[in-house]
């Protein structure tokens, strides 16, 4: 069942790649006492994602954060070597947490997983943006398969 508006996020476990290799964040750790914008994609290093999605919150990450945001976070069925690299290419660093759900299980918690299996890939996050204040989701935006609008940065400012 997917996370809906009003609703606690679901505790859970990620990772990011830091200087001494990947280290665990919970969901406690990311969103208690903060508001966080957060976007998942279904793959690190895949077109939408890479041309437009990624470097859309990267572009306009000041921006974000200037109306009150306190982090932006990038989420990907990935692992967090892949999500560190891909962060660096982007140059991320200090704009986008680049966070890893590399089991899925944080993306099955939410009820947002989606099963690229046919194309070769295996059970990815579906395209969303969220806004978590505090732990609670105040925003969800989930895409159509195939579609990049409603999750995208420039949403993400307009309804902030």
């Amino acid at each position: 069942m997917t996370i809906k508006v009003g609703e606690k996020v679901p505790a859970g476990k990620l990772r990011q790649l830091t200087s001494e290799g990947p280290k665990e964040i919970t969901t406690d750790e990311l969103f208690a006492g903060k508001k966080v914008a957060v976007f998942a994609v279904p793959g690190a290093f895949t077109p939408t994602c890479s041309v437009r999605h990624l470097p859309g919150y990267i572009d306009r990450a000041a921006d974000i954060k200037a109306k009150g945001v306190d982090a932006i976070a990038c989420i990907a069925v990935n692992d967090a070597f892949v999500m560190g690299a891909w962060g660096k290419e982007h140059k991320a660093d200090g704009k986008v947490l680049m966070l890893a759900d590399g089991s899925g299980e944080f993306t099955k918690a939410m009820g947002l997983e989606f099963d690229l299996t046919r194309n070769g890939m295996g059970v990815r996050s579906q395209r969303y943006s969220m806004l978590v204040d505090n732990g609670v989701v105040k925003a969800l935006n989930v895409e159509q398969p195939g579609q990049f609008d409603v999750s995208s940065a420039e949403a993400m400012l307009k309804a902030l």
